[in-house]
């Protein structure tokens, strides 16, 4: 039963049309003018329109809107006729007499329009006086805004009336014609001829594609009232409709009928339950009514295929039909039906005829002709898409569904089975169309048979992604034997914990650990991968870390499984527990393994000790790192060290051993390829973006992490790197809302199941925000939790970007002594430790305590010497704050002269009228740090050193031979475009550049003007 659905008109919000909406408000506004918006049905033409009418720069301009409707006979001029009825009331006095001619066309507007001239008997000129007097009426109404839609069905008379619009236009006039291109009556001829450009006016054709999977995320976001749609339920939707605006909110609508929220967990399930949408039901109708019996054949052979084919494998499998042999026979009912009429096709689709018609004959094998005709005539009408490679089906995943969905249940299995007598003489042989098709027909046996024969091809493949699917799709069978149901889901454990995603074999593999028939070696296997997919690829630590407890205890009599269940709880990035319970759990794991354990295995557990070694900064540990870095000669010993990779990777990052976590990356990235582990990439790929924040490589950093997030379709632990490092370049550029946000994200929002050295880092930064806001309460009480977790656990390795935001929570806080006792138990903690960040960090602590208790020489020098050691990091961002608190200190201690010391002005070589040398020398260096900030891309970092030299009377000179930037922005009004695109206030922008509300507001007029937009709320998001 279809469940009510409560329609809207139109999308909710204009979506991944940036860049065409300003095309089209540029022909707008620059009349006499023509914009040809073209595209596809649904593909919002309708809305982009739409958005551009409603838009501040054409809001005080007369608006007519005419639709080209698709009648079979068309009214001529209906469109026009239609427009111009919108005048009533409104027509100006003193008309061009030409006018009257419409009297008789629009009876509405007779007492306004003169007298009705004298009759022409001359077609032609009657119909040009027609023409005329359409111009003549526009041109009185100054400036105006005609739209005539869906031009594809336009009659004759429209088409050649817009013709002569277009090429000769009212001076204030600017027309907008949409259409698809597919559907007009000479494919790339609006007009149904050549247009060709005036001079003296602005056109534009704008064609409009699908939306990418971002958008198609942002616009499911919007439909369901800011719902946000995770990301890998974007990408599903994107695939299933192909990021069509139409098909897309269809979906959405029908989805959040069925309760969408509640179910992301389980999207493709309920995707595949999904009924299709009543309107797309009618467009399939609607879009294939009348087509030929061969063309019929065509889509119900695509229907079944499913995928996009070849023309010989949709013919062959067209060739089962009736109708497609009937085609050609005179006697055949089918044959004698007209191409664009209804026939009785049997079997068609809804609306499609009655299924009568001629006996059926025996099918005979379809020639080159046959097929191709067929595919043309779906091609045109816009059923079937060529996919290029002599491949062709449906649009969209729903396209084909409407088609299937229409065939009765014996013609769906005929034609299956035809499907599968013609791939199994494929050489080699499709195995999953084939295990679908055997499916399909209820051949259980076959079905297995194939199924498994893939799984094996696609892992011997390293395609852990397709081998999973399959597997869910066998286990997801009522039909499959308890045996059978034993085998796969050992099989689907294994493969999943490679892969990205996992909700859909977690709920499965929570199902079959519950079945009580299963032998505890199997369960203790099956939960022990579940254990791991959980941890690694849910986030969900806590219930993790319980199910591989109990994993231990099931696989009692299998000590290898155990001694890997046991080395997964040896990773001490996950929990509270202290750092000795980890190294209990590696010694019990060692102590299972014999010499004759599988070498993989060995290597699987020494490796979890090594990292939990180098996590923990043993300076003992290397060699051995060098030492077991060149084995590994099978698959699966490449794919351990793959993840040994990766793990050292991520260890050395933490601990800021640089260099190391590049090689290692480096290593990981090639052997991940190799075992095919989309999720161990995914591990390296979040390391790779905090490794990158921390080298100072920011330059498309938050695009990359972006394109992470949408990668890795929400695995927890990648998206936390990405979310991390989004909330720490947000802090260098001062934007606090959205730090807040992706730092919640990230670890904050649940701290018990994040990883603990991300947490603290997430920590530290949370703590610089509430301290820029002034939230010194909180600032402080998230310092205390912060610490209290790296002090249970005993890592204090991990608090490199922690301390010394706590130590200053704690200093401006008014507590001193508290501080200077932390930063004695953090130097006992790191001490005899290799972890060079957090020796450069303990330096910055120490400069804070020196500072507040006033010793401001030693504050100096610590300080000094933390920009040193984070510099040879190389760390160029905490090198460089460290270098500013260094001067900062240096400024305080009165010996510089003081304001009047720095008084001058600074530019790239030095200060150049400085009261004295020391000052000069600080105003030097804050200036040059002031451009390392900036060059990094922290915006508030440059502005705050800009700040203190503004305040001590340094006036900063412009760069010898800088550009002038025209009406480009220059990078402080690139800075302010930023802001103001993401709704920020003259009041915050001036707080996070460290300027006047005045002179932020006379930036933002010089970007209004620049960019020639008439509101603050028109600034694009990428003017900057």
């Amino acid at each position: 039963m279809t469940s009510p659905l409560l329609r809207r008109s139109g999308a909710p919000a204009l979506v991944g049309r940036t860049g065409e909406l300003r095309a089209l408000l540029d022909v707008i506004n620059h009349p006499p003018a023509v914009a040809f918006v073209e595209g596809e049905a649904g593909i919002g033409k309708t809305r982009l329109i739409r958005e551009a009418l409603g838009h501040p720069s054409v809001r005080g301009r007369r608006v007519l809107l005419g639709t080209c409707q698709p009648l079979r006979e068309p009214f001529p001029y209906g469109p026009f006729f239609d427009l111009l009825r919108q005048l009533e009331g409104q027509l100006p006095r003193g008309l061009n007499p030409v006018c009257g001619t419409l009297r008789p066309y629009l009876p509405e507007l007779a007492d306004a329009l003169p007298p009705t001239p004298e009759t022409l008997h001359d077609h032609q000129a009657r119909r040009h006086r027609l023409f005329r007097a359409v111009r003549a009426l526009l041109a009185s109404l100054g400036q105006v805004v005609v739209v005539v839609e869906d031009l594809h069905w336009a009659d004759d008379g429209t088409r050649d009336l817009v013709g002569f619009l277009v090429e000769d236009p009212p001076a204030e006039l600017a027309m907008v014609l949409s259409y698809r291109r597919e559907d007009l009556a000479n494919v790339g001829l609006q007009l149904g001829r050549a247009y060709r450009h005036p001079p003296g006016t602005t056109s534009a054709l704008i064609p409009l594609g699908p939306l990418d999977v971002s958008a198609v995320r942002s616009l499911a976001t919007a439909i369901t009232g800011g719902e946000t749609v995770p990301a890998d339920l974007a990408a599903e939707l994107h695939e299933r409709t192909a990021g069509i605006p139409f098909v897309l909110e269809e979906v959405v609508r029908a989805l959040t009928v069925s309760g969408l929220p509640a179910v992301w967990g389980a999207q493709r399930e309920t995707l595949d339950a999904l009924e299709v949408p009543r309107l797309l039901r009618e467009a399939m109708a609607d879009q294939t009514a009348g087509f030929s019996a061969r063309a019929m054949a065509v889509v119900r052979a695509a229907a079944v295929l499913r995928v996009p084919a070849a023309e010989d494998l949709i013919a062959a499998v067209a060739s089962a039909e009736p109708a497609f042999a009937e085609a050609d026979d005179p006697r055949s009912s089918a044959s004698a039906g007209r191409a664009g009429t209804r026939g009785n096709v049997p079997g068609a689709l809804p609306g499609h005829g009655t299924g009568g018609g001629a006996s059926p004959r025996a099918p005979r094998p379809p020639s080159g002709a046959d097929a191709d005709s067929g595919i043309r005539e779906a091609l045109l009408a816009g059923v079937l898409h060529d996919f290029g490679g002599d491949r062709y089906g449906f649009r969209h995943s729903l396209a084909q569904q409407a088609a299937y969905d229409s065939l009765p249940s014996l013609d769906r299995r005929r034609l299956h089975r035809r499907v599968m007598a013609v791939l199994v003489d494929v050489d080699p042989p499709p195995l999953v169309q084939l295990a679908y098709h055997a499916r399909q027909v209820g051949d259980l046996d076959t079905w297995l048979r194939y199924s498994e024969a893939a799984v094996d091809a696609a892992r011997e493949l390293g395609d852990t992604a397709v081998a999973a699917e399959i597997l869910e799709g066998l286990l997801s069978d009522p039909r499959l034997r308890g045996d059978d149901r034993a085998r796969f889901a050992v099989q689907l454990s294994r493969v999943a914990v490679l892969g990205l995603a996992y909700r859909r074999a977690v709920a499965l593999l929570r199902g079959i650990v519950r079945d009580g028939d299963l032998p505890d070696v199997v369960r203790g296997e099956v939960r022990l991968n579940l254990g791991l997919l959980l941890r690694n690829q849910a986030g969900q630590y806590e219930q993790g870390w319980t199910d591989t407890e109990i994993a231990v205890r099931e696989l009692r009599d299998s000590p290898e499984l155990a001694a890997r269940a046991m080395a997964a709880l040896a990773m001490a990035s996950s929990g509270e527990q202290p750092y000795g319970a980890y190294q209990q759990w590696i010694a019990r794991a060692e102590g299972l393994l014999t010499d004759q354990s599988d070498p993989a295995l060995r290597l699987a557990v020494r490796g979890n000790h090594v990292v939990l070694r180098m996590m923990a900064g043993d300076p003992t540990v290397w060699a051995e790192v060098e030492e077991m870095m060149g084995t590994g000669r099978t698959a699966e010993e490449c794919l351990q060290l793959a993840r040994l990779s990766g793990n050292l990777a991520e260890a050395t990052t933490w601990l800021g051993h640089y260099a190391a976590a590049q090689r290692f990356r480096r290593a990981g990235e090639r052997l991940a390829a190799e075992c095919g582990s989309s999720w161990l990439q995914g591990v390296i790929d979040g390391t790779s973006l905090r490794l990158e924040w921390g080298l100072g490589n920011w330059h498309d950093l938050a695009t990359r992490a972006r394109q992470v997030l949408d990668m890795v379709q929400g695995v927890s632990g990648t998206a936390a790197d990405a979310y991390l490092v989004l909330g720490l370049l947000a802090i260098a550029r001062g934007e606090w809302d959205e730090a807040t946000d992706a730092l919640e994200a990230a670890a904050l929002g649940d701290p018990v199941n994040a990883r603990a050295p991300l947490l603290a880092a997430a920590a530290g930064a949370m703590i610089r925000v509430w301290m820029a806001r002034g939230e010194m309460g909180a600032a402080r009480a998230e310092a205390e939790r912060a610490v209290a977790r790296v002090r249970r656990k005993g890592m204090w390795v991990w608090g490199a970007d922690l301390m010394p935001t706590a130590v200053a929570a704690l200093v401006r806080h008014g507590r001193v002594s508290e501080a200077d006792a932390l930063v004695a138990e953090y130097a006992a903690g790191i001490a005899g430790r290799d972890a060079p960040l957090a020796a450069a960090a303990l330096e910055a602590c120490r400069g804070a305590v020196a500072y507040a208790l006033g010793r401001l020489a030693e504050a100096i020098a610590a300080y000094e010497t933390a920009s040193a050691r984070y510099a040879a990091l190389p760390r160029p961002y905490s090198a460089a704050r460290a270098a500013e608190a260094a001067l900062r200190c240096r400024l305080a201690t009165g010996g510089l002269g003081g304001k009047a010391g720095l008084a001058g002005t600074a530019g790239r070589g030095g200060a150049g009228r400085a009261g004295d040398a020391s000052g000069a020398r600080v105003a030097r260096e804050l200036t040059e740090l002031a451009e390392r900030f900036a060059a990094l891309g922290a915006t508030r970092d440059a502005a705050r050193c800009r700040r203190v030299l503004r305040d001590n009377g340094v006036s900063i000179s412009a760069r010898r031979g800088r550009r002038g930037y025209g009406d480009q922005l220059t990078p402080r009004e690139r800075e302010v475009a930023r802001l103001v695109a993401t709704g920020r206030t003259n009041r915050e922008i001036a707080d996070v550049l460290f300027l006047s509300p005045r002179t932020v507001e006379q930036h933002v007029a010089r970007v209004l003007h620049k960019l020639n937009l008439t509101s603050r709320s028109e600034v694009p998001t990428d003017a900057y």
